[in-house]
């Protein structure tokens, strides 16, 4: 009775369904059928033999990275980069949105958004472009700056210390205002009577983001608190690869970085594989965690 009842529903609603038809067609052909691909993980592929010919060697692949001495570095690289990303980058955009939320003045809020939303549209490799252009040690204007206080240029590129605040507070600036945007979208559906009311009782502006803003906006922070603990392993390729030199791969060389140098530059197709599924595995893994831990701590998850 059900079955026919979850039929009927769907004849009834089938232009949305239809709407869904292909997003759900991307993921399937793009996400799910090269799963199949995971299998050379497990085996010595080699391109004459193909994906089912090539002999199966286990957990080779994976025992030898384990091995590796290049392991641990890339995992504390990756893990240094994502956990300091993610310290640095999450609470700003909460605090850039409830101060656009008190803003008296509105236009004011509008340039504050514009100018703070206009990074998120900077490409990859026009942001790398413009660090170096800044950061340069002959012509860079924050080494002008030092150089006008009496200092030395500072080969920003160069050092392997610099690297990691560099990668994430230049990711701060061109991501915050895009991430405050859904938090704005909370805050704007907050009920105005409990400001009303907590005006009357003599709450102040903090008084009223402690026990009305955030509270309304726990649940979003969760969700996307669980997603991004989801990919703490998936720095992003692109911008680490453009950003690193010889003097800095100390700092700059990650997993995904390692995988693309491994894996296409050396054709190592197996063993990139199986570093590629090692990372993802360690994702999915700490995603389930956190989603349960902030299930019972906040009743807010993703599933």
């Amino acid at each position: 009775m059900k079955s026919k009842n979850n039929w009927l529903d769907i004849k009834k609603n089938y232009m949305l369904y239809l709407f869904l038809l292909p997003s759900f067609a991307y993921i399937v052909i793009f996400h799910y059928i090269p799963l199949y691909g995971i299998q050379i993980a497990f085996k010595n592929f080699t391109a004459n033999l193909g994906i089912w010919g090539s002999p199966w060697v286990g957990l080779t692949h994976f025992k030898r990275f384990f091995e590796s001495y290049h392991f641990w570095t890339l995992l504390k690289n990756t893990l240094v980069l994502s956990l300091y990303g993610l310290v640095a980058g999450f609470p700003i955009p909460i605090i850039l949105a409830l101060l656009l939320n008190y803003s008296p003045s509105n236009g004011l809020k509008k340039i504050v958004q514009t100018t703070t939303y206009a990074p998120h549209f900077i490409s990859t490799v026009v942001m790398v472009g413009i660090l170096m252009v800044f950061l340069s040690p002959r012509s860079g204007v924050i080494n002008q700056f030092i150089k006008m206080l009496g200092g030395n240029s500072i080969l920003f590129m160069g050092r392997a210390d610099l690297f990691a605040g560099i990668y994430v507070w230049s990711g701060v600036w061109q991501t915050t205002g895009w991430s405050s945007i859904i938090y704005i979208a909370v805050l704007s559906n907050v009920d105005q009577e409990q400001h009303e009311a907590a005006i009357v009782d003599g709450a102040n502006k903090l008084q009223r983001i402690w026990h009305i803003d955030l509270p309304a906006i726990v649940p979003t922070m969760v969700i996307l608190l669980i997603l991004n603990v989801g990919r703490i392993l998936s720095v992003g390729f692109e911008k680490a690869f453009l950003m690193q030199t010889d003097a800095n791969i100390a700092a700059s060389e990650i997993i995904s970085t390692y995988v693309y140098k491994i894996g296409i530059l050396s054709a190592q197709y197996s063993y990139s594989t199986a570093i590629g599924l090692f990372n993802n595995i360690i994702n999915v893994v700490m995603l389930v965690l956190v989603n349960k831990i902030a299930d019972k701590l906040t009743g807010s998850s993703v599933w």
